[in-house]
């Protein structure tokens, strides 16, 4: 008998399994903090990936900047190093009203005055709250048009950020399944774009003639994956100064912080994040047991069910911890569940494509599978196509009911950034 533990929101929930064959742990790689993130901080700026020169050499007093933040759906780490980043930008000339904060939502619901004082880190939410600015993806008159892609994406980036002379991104890298990669360039677009250029962007995940997505659009690829290269053309269209990436360890410290230009920089921090979160695995399994961790909606956890599917042999099961309090993530995704069926979604995602119908359209594909172990009520799980179990024991017992009882297992603790690909 084996007693396993998985995350449950900021809980954990534990049960005991009496059969199948465990083949192990798929997990982040155990990789420590940095030791001083201020020093890292200040060799970076002297030493910029693909600079030939240090990173604020340039800058003149009375210039206006911008700087970039993730939403509350995704944890960076700014906060540790955006009070050197602001000394530093002090000493390159930059005064403190020449600076501008703008959090890169996209189309995600944006983050609340307590939401933004956790991002920002609370002495510079106090010094800067007066010119921190969320995001209106639907309103055009906040957007400047910018160019086309060769793609054919009309890229509208925000005003505030665009009407700046320096623009300077942060964010954190992880492995994205249709991005390639976060970070880098998606602070931009989708971060920093309207609703119409999001949704061309993301409809080239859908493949051109087939009802089906476009087989080059895959985790942890970006060069060839069309997604991932209209990205990043569309954001060099914002002529962004440079990027402070970091990328996070499993216990959330900062593991690498990547400063330099917008492409070059982004592929570094890539490189690290694919050997932290992608795990070779030699098999897949009949029963994946997977945590969401600390994802507060469906949307969000969807990751996790994601992740797991890559490690289950076809007709296996998802034993999928998500707690979601928030709920499923808003009307939007919803609205993509109820179309139905995958043909229904792709046939929405061609009149007019929105992340929530990719979410949607992967769901569909993965949650016949999926046990859940939720706080969602009984109707969202319906809704998302799975079937919910009162706790996590329950949730083995029915997917043991499914199975052989020498089925193999796999645990997946931090399931929403662990990509397991088989060697």
């Amino acid at each position: 008998m084996t007693v396993i533990e998985v995350p449950y929101g900021t809980q954990t929930l534990s049960a005991t399994i009496d059969w199948g064959a465990c083949l192990g742990t798929i997990d982040i790689a155990d990789v420590p903090a940095v030791a001083d993130v201020e020093a890292a901080l200040r060799e970076g700026l002297a030493r910029p990936i693909g600079f030939d020169r240090a990173f604020f050499d340039g800058f003149r007093r009375g210039e206006t900047v911008a700087i970039i933040v993730s939403d509350a759906y995704r944890q960076t780490g700014v906060d540790r190093y955006l009070p050197a980043l602001l000394a530093e930008l002090e000493r390159a000339g930059i005064r403190d009203e020449d600076i501008r904060f703008i959090f890169a939502s996209g189309t995600h619901r944006v983050p609340n005055p307590d939401q933004q004082r956790t991002i920002l880190g609370a002495a510079v939410y106090d010094r800067f709250r007066d010119r921190a600015y969320t995001r209106e993806a639907y309103n055009d008159a906040r957007h400047v048009y910018a160019g086309t892609t060769s793609r054919g994406t009309p890229v509208e980036l925000e005003r505030l950020a665009i009407e700046c002379d320096r623009i300077i991104v942060t964010g954190a890298v992880v492995l994205h399944y249709f991005g390639g990669f976060g970070g880098g360039r998606k602070s931009i677009v989708p971060g920093l774009a309207s609703a119409r250029t999001i949704a061309h962007n993301h409809a080239i995940n859908l493949h051109p003639t087939e009802d089906r997505l476009h087989p080059d659009v895959r985790i942890g690829v970006l060069d060839g994956n069309p997604v991932a290269e209209d990205m990043l053309e569309a954001a060099k269209l914002a002529r962004v100064h440079g990027i402070v990436n970091t990328v996070l360890n499993r216990k959330g410290g900062i593991a690498g912080l990547f400063i330099g230009e917008l492409e070059r920089a982004h592929r570094a921090a890539a490189e690290m994040a694919q050997r932290m979160f992608a795990v070779p695995i030699a098999r897949r399994a009949d029963l994946v047991i997977a945590s969401a961790g600390p994802a507060k909606n469906y949307v969000q956890s969807h990751k996790t069910l994601y992740n797991a599917y890559q490690a289950m042999n076809p007709g296996g099961r998802i034993v999928f911890v998500a707690r979601c309090e928030e709920g499923l993530g808003g009307e939007a995704i919803e609205k993509w569940l109820r179309l139905g069926d995958t043909r229904a979604i792709i046939a929405a995602l061609r009149k007019q494509s929105e992340i929530y119908g990719q979410t949607a359209l992967s769901t569909r594909e993965k949650s016949p599978s999926a046990i859940m172990v939720t706080d969602l009520p009984d109707d969202a799980v319906r809704l998302i196509g799975a079937r919910k179990a009162e706790n996590l024991n329950d949730a083995l017992r029915l997917a043991r009911a499914d199975l052989r009882d020498d089925a193999t297992y796999y645990l997946m603790p931090s399931a929403s950034y662990t990509v397991p690909v088989r060697s």
